[in-house]
């Protein structure tokens, strides 16, 4: 039976990943003697740990060399280029300052290559220096950070970047670590690991809460912290919880993708959570893996949130600012999509007889983009207002930041 919508489609700008950085993960499998080890075998089962099994999910995956191998040419680039994909949504950062960064649960360096890759890419000839340091319980994967950090300077002629790693149980703090403890960092990443921090806490959300809080006195004033999971709804809606405990104590503010800085409304469903599905280009190795393996890995999804504590939003917060949180559905005579603000999570159609130059915009959504709605009408029948909201033909509609 086919489905009652189809999900309306129009071109993006897909992220990609730089030659430098697949050519540095090639060399650097080669050289570990991993390159090509049953890599099919082990991704299909490293995502069965991600995904269904993650009861069974251990910290210490990376020493096994068959998923060790998986995730440096698989999983690595793929979580590389979501990184990047928040970094460039990030506030500018004057390439001509220092730029210090924190990666935790860094895994073979995750974070410190796409910063290191997005750094070097973007800094002019004069440009400032680059530091990084990667923490992370599994000294083999320390390891490799060091060699896939060292070896993409090479190819890259980098002089002016520094990446220091140290073995830290996170589970048991972060406060007594004074041999990395610096004044601030400007960014500090958290990258599919929040997840796995106190897992078997009884009270796991406040545990994680208290671990971005100590971050937080570790921010500078003008940085950001970012934390990305996974896009499944348990890893989702415990950082959606993580997120409003942080905005209940005053902590910090949400730069994105949030539109304000109430409790998640998405909560409020226990079948409700928030994800990002942004377009890539995946490179010929990604390919040839999901081909042997039957996946498609045609978009970059997860779920995330920016905090910072001076304020900054990705943009104006107003009444009338939504952000989009599902794909635009094409139906019978009409197309809807999900939006959240300030207001809450509705959902909005327009049908397609109102479709008008003024409402044009509509066309146009994705999920992730930022839209403006001049006014969106609810219908009354029967003595009851209509949750659905309607964008009406003389209603102007545009997109003020698409993904």
């Amino acid at each position: 039976m086919m489905s009652a919508y189809t999900v309306a489609m129009r071109p993006l700008n897909p992220t990609t990943v730089s030659t430098l950085l697949l050519e540095a993960i090639e060399q650097i499998a080669v050289r570990e003697g991993i390159h090509g080890r049953r890599v099919s075998q082990g991704v299909a089962q490293l995502s069965r740990l991600f995904t269904k099994e993650r009861g069974a999910l251990s910290r210490s995956y990376l020493d096994d060399l068959t998923l060790a191998a998986a995730y440096l040419q698989y999983f690595l680039p793929v979580n590389l280029a979501k990184i990047q994909v928040l970094l460039d949504e990030m506030p500018y950062h004057d390439a001509k300052e220092p730029f210090s960064v924190l990666d935790l649960g860094s895994g073979p360096g995750t974070g410190a290559l796409a910063v290191l890759d997005w750094w070097h890419r973007r800094k002019s000839a004069t440009g400032g220096s680059l530091s990084v340091i990667a923490l992370d319980c599994v000294p083999a994967a320390l390891r490799q950070a060091e060699q896939l950090w060292n070896r993409y300077c090479e190819l890259a002629r980098v002089a002016d970047a520094s990446l220091l790693t140290h073995k830290v149980n996170l589970v048991q703090g972060i406060r007594n670590a004074q041999d990395w403890r610096r004044t601030s960092f400007d960014l500090i990443i958290l990258a599919n690991c929040l997840n796995e921090i106190y897992a078997d806490e009884k009270n796991h959300i406040a545990a994680r809460s208290a671990l971005v809080e100590e971050l937080l006195s570790l921010l500078a004033p003008h940085g950001t912290v970012m934390i990305l999971e996974p896009a499944l709804r348990e890893t989702s809606r415990s950082l959606h919880q993580v997120r409003d405990q942080l905005l209940k104590n005053n902590r910090c503010t949400v730069y994105s993708p949030c539109l304000h800085n109430q409790s998640c409304p998405a909560l409020a469903n226990p079948y409700d959570w928030c994800h990002e599905e942004r377009p890539w280009v995946p490179p010929n190795s990604i390919r040839e893996i999901d081909e042997e393996v039957g996946f498609i890995k045609d978009a970059l999804k997860f779920s995330y949130v920016l905090l910072r504590k001076d304020g900054k939003t990705i943009v104006e917060r107003k009444p009338d600012v939504y952000r989009v949180v599902s794909e635009l559905r094409v139906m019978k005579g009409e197309k809807r999509a999900w939006l959240c603000n300030e207001l809450g999570r509705q959902e909005v159609g327009r049908q397609d007889r109102l479709a008008s130059p003024m409402n044009a915009g509509f066309e146009l959504w994705h999920r992730g983009d930022i839209v403006q709605i001049e006014k969106i009408s609810h219908k009354e029948r029967h003595g009851k207002v209509s949750s659905l909201g309607r964008v009406e033909q003389d209603a102007a509609v545009q997109v003020i930041r698409p993904v």
